[in-house]
Parts: structure tokens; C-alpha cells; sequence
């Protein structure tokens, strides 16, 4: 480093070199207006005499309100539009206080056509200084290297911001050589000088592609997943790798070039995401002391960091998973203050541990994950189902109830319509549970459906992921199985929103769109790992697994659906089981899950949700006693069952 650049590195050097030079620039301009004005002649004796005493006060009055706004502590390689408008601002500002003086010293008073003319030009000189700067400096400091010849997918502004990026990095390894985008009013526009080509259609790609030597993709394009699994397997066609780039708006915390990252699974869902209330949930959680049961699970973790986020006064960590809630009370204490966030040990189904907690921190909001949710291991250990997913909500609704909580909302599954399987019955009575203690409580009670969850612990994403990277094969039970699929932060901002809506005993459905085949899910997993389905890597059927359906249900056939107000909320009123009946099941049901006849816990199952089909149990009729509330009544007038559509 020269002596040059290392006196220019000194802030206070700099600012003043940048002071003199507004000054300069402020003078020719005060120059030029007065050029202008006498058509480059001479200038009345007047006049003349008060241009040294005009030009000072200027000078001053400039550099005051110039200094007060900021406009010499800016950076001008990053000059824009925002940059433009303060500019113009604070010339505006100065101007005006020159000419009050003016009017007020008659020794610094101009004609007023001087006022405008130094107005524009020095708007002019300054802006034109700053702007060329930072061209020559994009030009002088730009990729220095001849990098992957990359294209971009999305003219819009999620790919501007991306090339803009790439041009200020002094060892960018992109070299853009052109967009493509299905606005035809963009065809030939140049973007930073970079041409948009065409559409983005199979045969401009295979064009461009081929003609640039394309050797990356970079999708700028939202959250169109339909289209983007279009481009991705028009890429796969030609080999050519593909990463995406979030929407603007989508990029808060890490802006720009960061985030580009690989095309994922869930890039490539059949459905949009779902937008909800963001507002009303942070009015539900600011300033609220919240639980979250099974908080060290998928579910339970994602429900701290969302909560967290709308400015709770505490979240309480209950798991009794000490790992896992090590791991996350760790995560969250590293992003947020750590009196908001409490770890607690415990289990659901300890009344004395479950009491002492609510005592103590009086929680307004109960989020309940904690559950047992494996299918299969759930076949083969149905009495630890029955005593976790049953008898563990009741203990924590209980609880909310008696403690005058502000809302319940328990975590429930698609599985627990015409259940087929143990896991399904159980979380079916857990619902039950739910809507039979929202009578008469002035705790607000509600329960959450939604089918699987991309990534989570167990599920069939992490599972496909190990096989892959073991070589394969990838196991799929059946070649037609389908299922309903979300990812993590969908489902837990539905939950919120569930617990923020109002209303009581009431059962939230997210809709997911259409169910995805699981082969092809296990298909675009081998493939966005660079491989080939059936040539690097097989794919076996192992047939379905007790207690699995071929495809999953979203309502039970009694349970239907009226508008509401709301766009994306529908309704369907039902009646459930009586109280004396289902407390006269679940005291059954508690002696049975405590003795080693499995039997006969399923049997018991089966009796409390008629519409059951588990192995090994019989059905007698089929399933009566839900009679639906006729649509026209108040809202209030019995237990609701709502859909939030996308």
C-alpha cells in the first residue's frame, strides 16, 4: 500500500478531501449558472460585486446542511436511486437556505434565475461525479477472472440483485452471460449491460446453453415451484447444474449473493406456500409467556425459533429428551437473550412435574408437539402410544384448563382420519380430548392437521437422503403410495396462526395441495443428487407396512365443509363423542394401556373411534354418533373443524 492509499484510508482525511471537492464542484456550478444567465458575457458591476460574498455564503450554507444530512459520509460505489433522492434533497435544502439569506443580505443577493441555475447545475455536477465514479469503479474493480459462464432464470429484481452482486466481486466465479425470462417485454432489454435472450423455454435454453457454453443455471424466478421443476429438468436434459436464489423480499436477514444455494426438494413441492397472518400471530404471542411441549422434536424446535421471533416475554422448552433440548435451548441462547428462553425436563405424562411447571411460570399459550408419531413403531408398542399421545394431552390440557391458559392448541396428523393405524386412533381421541375440554373452559382450545413434514426426524426426506448417500437402494413400501407433504416453518406457522384465529374447539386443516407420489419424490431426491434413478441408483418396493394406507385423508366422510369470511378458511361443524361415553372409554383405555395385553388396547381403540380400521380388531357397524350441526346456526353453537386453503 502506497502512502497515497494509506492517508486516503484515514476517515477524517477522506472526509475532508470529499468537503473540497463538493466545494470545487459547488463553485464551477455557481460559475456556470452565472455563465448561463448572462449569455457568457460580462456581468452587471452590480452583480459582480456581490458573486465572492454570494459564492462564500453558498459554500457554507452547503457544506452545513450536506455535513447535518450525511452526504459526505456515503459510500459512492454504492450509489443509487435512494442516494440520488437524499442528494437531491439536501441540494434542494441548501439552495433555499441561500437564497433566504439572500433576500435577507443585500450584499448576497442574486437574480433568481442564479437560484435555479446553480440548483441544476450543481444537481448535476455532484450526481454526475458520484455515478461516474462508481462506474469506473465496477469497472476497474470487477471480476478479474474469467469465471463459470452462468445464466440466469429471472429478470426480475431477485436476478438484478444477483448480477449486481457478481459485478462488484473482485474474484467473482460467475461470469453472467445472459437472462432468460418469459416476460416478452423484457426480450433484448440490457440489465447492467447484460442482455436479457429470450424466453426461458426448452429451446432457448438448449440454444443459449450451447452458443454461451453454459456450465450453471441460477433460478431467480420466487416460488413458482411448478416452473421451476419445469426448468430444473429442462437443465437435467442438457447436464447442466442448477442452483436458485430466493425473491428479494425473501432475503431479510442475509442479503444477496450468500444465499444462492442448490435446488432443494422443497423448490420443487406441486403447490405454492401458504401466506397467513403474520400480524395477528404477533399479536397473539407479544409479551406472552408460551410452552411448547416436545420442544427438543422437528416440530417443537421450528414452534421456538417462529415464537421467538413476535417477541414473546418467555418460551418454556419442555422435552424430556435431554439431548435435544440441549441442542436447542443452545441454538435459541445464541440468538436471543437468554431470559426469554427457559429448558425445562420433564414428561408429559408426569402429573406432579406437568402441575409444578404450570404452576410456576402460569404459561399463557400451550403449544403441544409432544407426541409418539412413528407408524410402525407405534404398531408393534401400542400401550406407550395410548399413555403418551392420550393421556399425556390430557394431563397437559388439564392443566391449560385449571391454570386459565389464554389458548391450548395441540399438534395432530392427517392420519388421524379413518385411522388405520394405532398412532392415527390415538391422535384421533387426542382430538377429541381437545374439543370435549373446550367446553365450558375459558382457556381457548384448538387442534392442528397436516400431513407430513419435509425433514423431520424419522420422516421419509432424511431416510431417502442416507440411502442415496449409502449407494442405494431407496426403499419405497408401494410404487402407488402417495402422501400430503409440508415443510417445517408451513407447519408451525399454522399452528400459531391456529392458536391467533379465536374461537374454540376447533380443528385446523392446512390445505396441502395435491398428494405427491412417493416414488417420484424418492426419484427427485436421486436426481438433485447428480444421479440417476434406476442407473446409479435403484429403487426398491418393499410392500406397505402394517398399518399404512396407500394414501392419506384430510376429513372423515361426516365432516364437511361452509365458507366463512375469511378467503383462505372453511368450516365444517360436527358433533363429537358424548362426554360420558368417551370418559367412560378413556378410563378403559387407561387400565388396559397399563397391562401387557396389546389386544386389547387396540381393541378399546376401535371402540372410541368407530371409523377405525386397525388390524386385528374387528369392525361391528359402521361408525355412527357424528351428526353434523346444521350450517345456518351461530358459529358458537357447537365444535368447529376448519380448513386453511392455499
Amino acid at each position: 500500500m502506497n502512502l497515497l492509499e494509506t492517508l486516503w484510508i484515514r476517515p477524517w482525511l477522506r472526509r475532508i478531501g470529499i468537503i473540497a471537492l463538493h466545494t470545487s464542484l459547488w463553485a464551477a456550478g455557481f460559475v456556470l449558472a452565472l455563465a448561463i444567465r448572462f449569455d457568457g458575457g460580462g456581468i452587471e458591476p452590480e452583480i459582480a460585486q456581490r458573486v465572492p460574498t454570494a459564492l462564500a455564503v453558498l459554500i457554507v450554507t452547503r457544506i452545513v446542511v450536506f455535513y447535518s444530512m450525511r452526504q459526505f459520509h456515503g459510500l459512492w460505489q454504492y450509489a443509487g436511486i435512494p442516494e440520488l433522492r437524499s442528494l437531491v434533497s439536501a441540494t434542494t435544502i441548501g439552495t433555499a437556505g441561500f437564497a433566504v439569506i439572500g433576500l435577507m443580505v443585500q450584499s448576497t443577493r442574486m437574480p433568481r434565475s442564479i437560484y435555479v441555475g446553480e440548483w441544476l447545475t450543481s444537481l448535476a455536477l455532484i450526481g454526475g461525479f458520484r455515478f461516474l465514479f462508481r462506474l469506473l469503479r465496477e469497472r476497474v474493480s470487477g471480476p478479474k477472472i474469467d469465471g463459470t459462464r452462468t445464466l440466469i432464470i429471472g429478470a426480475g429484481d431477485a436476478g438484478e440483485s444477483l448480477l449486481r452482486d457478481v459485478q462488484r466481486m473482485r474474484e467473482a466465479k460467475w461470469s453472467i452471460v445472459g437472462f432468460l425470462d418469459d416476460d416478452p417485454r423484457k426480450a433484448g432489454a440490457l440489465i447492467r449491460s447484460v442482455r436479457v435472450l429470450g424466453p426461458a423455454d426448452r429451446e432457448a435454453l438448449r440454444r443459449y446453453v450451447g452458443m454461451y457454453d453454459v456450465k450453471l443455471v441460477v433460478l431467480a424466478m420466487g416460488s413458482d415451484s411448478k416452473r421451476m421443476r419445469e426448468i430444473v429438468g429442462y437443465c437435467r436434459e442438457l447436464n447442466v447444474p442448477t442452483k436458485t436464489l430466493p425473491s428479494v423480499s425473501d432475503r431479510i436477514e442475509d442479503m444477496g449473493f450468500r444465499n444462492v444455494r442448490e435446488v432443494a426438494i422443497e423448490d420443487l413441492l406441486q403447490r405454492e406456500a401458504v401466506k397467513l397472518d403474520v400480524g395477528q400471530v404477533e399479536a397473539f404471542l407479544e409479551g406472552k409467556t408460551v410452552l411448547i411441549t416436545g420442544a427438543g422434536g422437528s416440530i417443537g424446535t421450528e414452534l421456538a425459533r417462529q415464537a421467538l421471533r413476535f417477541n414473546p416475554a418467555v418460551v418454556l422448552l419442555f422435552d424430556h429428551d435431554e439431548n435435544a433440548l440441549f441442542h436447542i435451548e443452545r441454538e435459541l441462547r445464541a440468538l436471543h437473550p437468554a431470559e426469554k428462553i427457559k429448558a425445562l425436563m420433564g414428561d408429559i405424562t408426569d402429573q406432579g412435574r406437568v402441575e409444578w411447571v404450570f404452576k410456576h411460570y402460569q404459561p399463557n399459550i400451550v403449544l403441544h408437539a409432544a407426541a409418539h408419531k412413528h407408524v410402525p413403531m407405534m404398531e408393534g408398542n401400542p400401550c406407550e402410544a395410548v399413555k403418551n399421545n392420550v393421556f399425556g394431552t390430557i394431563q397437559i390440557a388439564r392443566a391449560a384448563h385449571e391454570h386459565k391458559a389464554e389458548a391450548f392448541v395441540l399438534i395432530s396428523t392427517d392420519k388421524a382420519v379413518n385411522p388405520t393405524n394405532v398412532m392415527g386412533a390415538t391422535k384421533r381421541i387426542a382430538e377429541m380430548v381437545t374439543q370435549l375440554r373446550a367446553q365450558g373452559s375459558q382457556t381457548r382450545f384448538a387442534a392442528v392437521r397436516f400431513g407430513n413434514v419435509l425433514g423431520s426426524a424419522g420422516s421419509v426426506v432424511p431416510i431417502f437422503r442416507e440411502q442415496i448417500a449409502k449407494g442405494g437402494p431407496v426403499v419405497v413400501t408401494h410404487p402407488d403410495v402417495t402422501r400430503y407433504f409440508m415443510t417445517i416453518p408451513e407447519a408451525t406457522q399454522l399452528v400459531l396462526q391456529a392458536g391467533a384465529l379465536g374461537g374454540t374447539g376447533e380443528i385446523f386443516i392446512l390445505d396441502m395441495g395435491e398428494p405427491v407420489k412417493i416414488v417420484n419424490l424418492a426419484r427427485d431426491l436421486i436426481e438433485l443428487s447428480g444421479l440417476t434413478p434406476d442407473v446409479d441408483i435403484q429403487i426398491e418396493f418393499s410392500g406397505l407396512r402394517p398399518g399404512e394406507k396407500l394414501f392419506e385423508e384430510l376429513l372423515h366422510n361426516a365432516e364437511s365443509f361452509a365458507k366463512t369470511p375469511h378467503p383462505k378458511i372453511q368450516v365444517g361443524r360436527f358433533r363429537p363423542v358424548g362426554r360420558e361415553l368417551l370418559t367412560r372409554g378413556l378410563d378403559s383405555l387407561e387400565a388396559a394401556a397399563h397391562e401387557p395385553d396389546a389386544l386389547k388396547v387396540r381393541t378399546i381403540l376401535a371402540e372410541l373411534v368407530p371409523e377405525a380400521k386397525l388390524a386385528g380388531v374387528p369392525r361391528k357397524s359402521e361408525p355412527r354418533g357424528v351428526a353434523l350441526v346444521d350450517e345456518s346456526k351461530d358459529r358458537a353453537s357447537g365444535p368447529l373443524l376448519v380448513a386453511v386453503s392455499g
